[in-house]
């Protein structure tokens, strides 16, 4: 690179980071990583894309994409910067699908490695009739590992909501949905990690070999290593799914046949609820994606301004196999005080990729790529009532820009020995305030929903609610030593021994460079 790119550079970053000063790699650092023998490649230029997430709020510009074309590759690069040393100002960070919120996977003045470039990287369907599995790539889509287990009449256990996400991203944070009551999130469904960390070693990793690395990369947010490869526990998979929507005007009811149903031998097989705030007193479509067989009674229905919670459940079933609704009644026998009920059937695939569909929509309009301010929180049972009176019957005033997740999930199904952080209590709730800011100012902005988030948080700060923050938007090391609490010595020995000159996954803000600033 030219060294009047490098001044480009530099003018760049200090413009992305508000006026923060920090070191660039000059000329010969760049030029040295372009004289690495690879499969693939390594681009100067063209870096802008890689500066910009899902969250659509923070824009850090890195020095280089390493367009990576073996584990190899990532290996090579990895361990250039390690015996760079750690005057070196280079820091590294693994980019999937860019679905971070708050550039958490990008790296100012650094590498991006774009993992869905790996060419040569197959996702491979292991059965030996007992005990199947995946073993598919970390740069791999979750939709295409699906779409290659389903040629074998298989899928993987646990999901997330959007499929458009790619292995090594979800199980870097924990991976969840509405299957995570009984399956437990994504990280309690690995077999076998391979990883490279951040001295540049490639190991393989499982509860038996390497189990630290393992357990401290699954939830690790990219702290110990890249996740290049994972076996994954598959299932037999349905062809249809019975897709229910129930509707509540009690919180209280609304919660308790939650609780009821995740508890239940026999249950539905996927569990999630929604809160609704509309208090213009007409029910919208509570997901364009859901198009009830009979669209008689919901979509009519007049909310009269109230709060509402819907209730979402899933039966899977075959084609060839006897009608479910006498299962599906059984199981609606626990439930109380429903206000009404819609139902329709769809295949597997488009009930687990219907984010996708509303996706579609909204790119159309113009809608998908705009600020993504959400908020993420995991809540004690014993304060999710104190929480939603307050939440929702105080601070949230008006109809909301995105869906509010709200539903329990059991913690006997969390790995504990995994990075991740949930709360002390055997039930907790999974609450997501998945907001959009189409708007420059008002309701529909940034600041709106910033102001709303910020309330929501000290609130629970002040009347101790005692959550956790999933996905969690720190900036310093200080929030996330209370965020891991008794968890942090281990988390931090973890650091010093798979990533000691903290190279790995900046934009999460926790281990800073020597070089470079802690807080963006």
């Amino acid at each position: 690179m030219k060294p009047s790119l490098v001044h480009c550079f530099k003018l760049l970053l200090l413009l992305a980071l508000g006026g923060v000063t920090m070191h660039v790699p000059d000329a010969d650092v760049l030029s040295s990583l372009g004289a690495l023998r690879l499969d693939g490649h390594f681009s100067f230029h063209d870096v802008s894309a890689m500066a910009r997430d899902f969250g659509n709020r923070c824009s850090l510009l890195p020095a280089a994409v390493l367009h990576s074309g073996s584990v190899s590759d990532i290996a090579a690069t990895v361990k250039h910067v390690f015996l760079m040393g750690e005057r070196s100002p280079l820091t590294i960070a693994a980019r999937g699908h860019g679905h971070s919120l708050m550039g958490q996977s990008q790296a100012a003045g650094g590498i991006i490695v774009k993992m869905e470039s790996l060419q040569g990287e197959r996702t491979k369907v292991h059965d030996d009739g007992t005990s199947p599995f995946v073993d598919a790539p970390g740069g791999e889509l979750w939709i295409n590992v699906l779409r290659e287990t389903l040629k074998y009449g298989l899928a993987p256990k646990s999901w997330t909501d959007y499929l458009h996400l790619t292995v090594g991203g979800t199980l870097s944070n924990a991976g969840v949905s509405g299957q995570a009551f009984r399956h437990g999130p994504q990280v309690s469904n690995v077999h076998q990690l391979e990883i490279v960390t951040g001295r540049g070693d490639v190991l393989t990793c499982s509860p038996e070999e390497n189990s630290d690395l393992f357990y401290a990369a699954l939830g690790g947010l990219g702290q110990f290593g890249i996740i290049t490869r994972a076996k994954i526990a598959l299932e037999p998979a349905p062809k249809m799914v019975r897709w229910i929507r129930v509707l509540y005007s009690d919180f209280a009811s609304f919660t308790e046949d939650q609780e009821k149903l995740i508890m239940a031998e026999n249950t539905f097989d996927y569990i999630e609820g929604f809160v609704i705030i509309n208090r213009t007193g007409i029910l919208n479509n509570w997901r364009t994606s859901f198009k009830p067989q009979d669209p008689v009674q919901a979509s009519h229905f007049q909310s009269d301004g109230r709060v509402l919670y819907c209730l979402e459940l899933t039966m899977n079933f075959n084609t060839d196999e006897a009608d479910i609704m006498e299962q599906v009644s059984q199981l609606f026998s626990l439930c109380i005080k429903i206000l009404t009920c819609d139902l329709t059937d769809v295949t597997y695939v488009e009930f687990l990729d219907r984010v996708h569909t509303s996706e579609v929509k909204l790119r159309a309009q113009g809608l998908w790529e705009v600020p993504h301010p959400w908020l993420n929180l995991l809540v004690p049972r014993s304060t999710i009532h104190k929480f939603a009176k307050e939440v929702f019957g105080k601070i949230l005033k008006d109809s909301n820009n995105g869906p509010i997740l709200l539903y329990p999930v059991n913690r006997s199904k969390w790995d504990k020995r995994t990075s991740v952080v949930i709360p002390d209590e055997e039930i907790f709730y999974l609450v997501g305030f998945l907001s959009s800011a189409p708007a420059l100012s008002g309701h529909g902005s940034v600041e709106h929903a910033m102001n709303l988030n910020n309330q929501i948080v000290e609130f629970c700060e002040e009347a101790d609610i005692g959550m956790k923050q999933y996905l969690a938007p720190y900036t310093t090391q200080q929030q996330w030593k209370a965020h891991f609490g008794a968890r942090w010595e281990t988390f931090e020995r973890r650091k010093h021994t798979y990533d000691p000159l903290a190279i790995l996954a900046p934009g999460q803000r926790i281990f800073p460079k020597a070089s470079l600033p802690l807080s963006l």
